[in-house]
């Protein structure tokens, strides 16, 4: 018999990606219908996919430029640490 925490790693991504085989998907929708402890499991592996996608959404932009009295602080600290 398989554990819930076996089926819930083999078949998560691609539950959620659309990659299972119609016959594996209603398996698993069954299995979600009566296993509250995988649908916990399946919504927060929702949201941390959410939080993911907002935490690193600025990173497609251009971060502002250093300012140069900043680098010329971390490269004297740098060289000061270095003598």
């Amino acid at each position: 018999m398989i554990s819930c925490r076996e089926l819930i790693e083999e078949f998560l991504a691609d539950y959620l990606g659309d990659g299972l085989p119609s016959d594996a998907r209603r398996k698993f929708d069954e299995h979600l219908a009566v296993c509250p402890a995988c649908v916990n499991y399946l919504e927060s592996y929702r949201q941390t996919i959410r939080l993911e996608k907002q935490a690193f959404a600025d990173e497609r932009r251009d971060p502002p430029p250093i300012p140069e009295e900043l680098i010329k602080a971390v490269l004297s600290a740098r060289n000061k640490a270095g003598s």
